[in-house]
C-alpha cells in the first residue's frame, strides 16, 4: 500500500458494529470486562480504540514497527529520554525547539543523564562527543529555527557502529517528505500538533519506534506517565492525516515561491531555507527530503534575518494574512519571533551563539494563494 492510501486506509476499517465508515470517538475513561481480568481495553489511559487507530496510521506512515501518541511532543521526548538511566550519556543538536532545549537543560538535568549540544549538521563534531557511556543521539533535522540539517543516515552508521540510538525529531518534514527509519534512525519523534495535524486545534506528540521492543518499552511508560492524547484529540489528527499528502505538496509549492521571492529582497540580511541552492546544505536536503515518489521536498518553513527587533517588529506589524503566532505547521501561515516567542527561554547568550538574533523572524507558509502571501510580504518589507 502505498503513502496516499495509507493516509486513508490505515488503522481506519469501517466499524463492525454498524460500519460506519467515519470511526466512532471513543470518549470513555473506562470499558466494561465480560469477567475478572477478560476484556480489550480497560482503562483509557492504558489504551483507547482511537488512540490504537491513531497509532497505527501514523506507524505506517513512517515505515515504523510500532508507534505510541502522547499529549504533546515535548511528552513524547521526555518518553524517549525516560528509556535510559542515571549517568547515561546523550547527545543533542544544539539547535532545537526552545522547549525542547528548556526540558532537557531544567527537568531532565535533575535526574543527572550527562548532555552534551552540539552542532550535528557536521558529523565530526558527533564523533568527538561520544563517550563510554554514550547511550542515545538526538537530532531535530531541519532545525527550529535556524533550518540547519544533519546527515540523518551517516549519523546513524556512525551511532550503530557503536551501539548508541538515534531519535530524530521529523516534526518540520512530516512523514510525507522525511522517513528517518528508513534512513536508519531508531526513533521519530513529531508533534502532532504541527503537520499531520495541519489545522492548529490540536496539541499532541507521537514516538514511532523501528523495534517492537522499543515500542513495547515507550506504550509501558505511555500507560506509567499518563501523558495520554484523549481520544476526541486522537480523532481529529486522523481525521486531518487524511489530507496530508493533499496539502504538505501545496505547503512545499508555496513555501518556494515565498522563499524565491524572499532572496530578492535587499531588506533581508539573511535567508534560511533548505530549498534554496543557497542554503549550504541544499544538496543534503535534495538527498534526505523525499515525498513518497522520491523527488526532493524542502517544506514551508522559512527564516528571514532583518537583524534589529525594531525591524522585525514594524515587519509583522505591517504584514497581512500571516498571523503572528505561536506553532506552526497549520493550513493557515504564521509568523513568529523565535527570540521572545519560541526559544525565549534559551537566554541571549545561547540565541547569540546559534544566529537567533533579534531581528529573525520565522515564518510557517500555509497553502493559501502564494500571490496573496507575496504580496502581504511585498507591502511588510517596504515598511522597514
Amino acid at each position: 500500500m502505498k503513502f496516499n492510501t495509507k493516509t486513508i486506509h490505515k488503522g481506519q476499517k469501517p466499524e463492525k458494529l454498524y460500519g460506519s465508515v467515519s470511526l466512532p470517538i471513543y470518549q470513555t475513561s473506562t470499558f466494561k470486562q465480560n469477567e475478572i481480568g477478560e476484556y480489550t481495553y480497560d482503562y483509557s489511559r492504558a489504551g483507547n480504540p482511537t488512540r490504537t487507530n491513531l497509532e497505527e496510521n501514523i506507524c505506517s506512515l513512517e515505515n515504523g514497527q510500532d508507534a505510541i501518541s502522547f499529549s504533546s511532543g515535548l511528552s513524547a521526548i521526555s518518553s524517549v529520554v525516560q528509556l535510559f538511566s542515571t549517568g547515561d550519556h546523550m547527545i543533542f543538536t544544539d539547535n532545537v525547539y526552545g522547549g525542547t532545549f528548556r526540558l532537557l537543560n531544567t527537568i531532565i538535568t535533575k535526574y543527572q543523564i550527562e548532555q552534551s549540544w552540539v552542532d550535528t549538521s557536521n558529523v565530526n563534531n558527533i564523533v568527538s562527543a561520544i563517550k563510554d557511556n554514550t547511550k542515545l543521539i538526538f537530532i531535530e533535522s531541519p532545525t527550529n529555527p535556524m533550518m540547519t540539517l544533519s546527515d540523518i543516515r551517516s549519523i546513524c552508521d556512525i551511532a550503530h557502529d557503536k551501539g548508541i540510538l538515534v531519535a530524530v525529531d521529523n516534526t518540520f518534514m512530516s512523514p510525507y517528505f522525511q522517513r528517518p527509519i528508513e534512513l536508519g534512525a531508531d526513533f521519530v519523534i513529531h508533534s502532532t500538533t504541527k503537520y499531520i495535524n495541519g489545522h492548529s486545534d490540536v496539541i499532541g506528540g507521537v514516538v514511532i519506534a523501528k523495534t517492537k521492543e522499543y515500542g513495547e518499552k515507550l506504550h509501558y511508560i505511555q500507560m506509567s506517565v499518563g501523558a495520554v492524547p484523549g481520544p476526541f484529540d486522537c480523532w481529529l489528527t486522523q481525521r486531518s492525516i487524511k489530507t496530508l499528502h493533499l496539502r504538505m505538496p501545496r505547503h512545499n509549492e508555496n513555501g518556494m515561491k515565498v522563499a524565491k521571492f524572499l532572496q530578492k529582497s535587499d531588506k533581508i540580511k539573511k535567508i534560511y531555507y533548505p530549498g534554496l541552492p543557497s542554503h549550504p546544505q541544499h544538496e543534503l536536503a535534495k538527498k534526505q527530503q523525499l515525498d513518497p515518489n522520491g523527488e526532493p521536498g524542502f517544506g514551508a518553513m522559512i527564516s528571514i534575518d532583518l537583524e534589529t527587533l525594531d525591524r522585525a517588529a514594524m515587519f509583522c506589524k505591517n504584514l497581512k494574512i500571516f498571523t503572528l503566532a505561536e506553532s506552526l505547521g497549520g493550513v493557515e501561515s504564521l509568523i513568529c519571533h523565535p527570540a521572545k516567542m519560541t526559544h525565549a527561554s534559551l537566554g541571549a547568550e545561547k540565541r547569540k551563539k546559534l544566529g537567533i538574533s533579534d531581528g529573525l523572524l520565522r515564518l510557517s507558509v500555509g497553502v493559501e494563494d502564494a500571490e496573496d502571501l507575496i504580496d502581504a510580504l511585498d507591502v511588510a518589507l517596504s515598511s522597514i
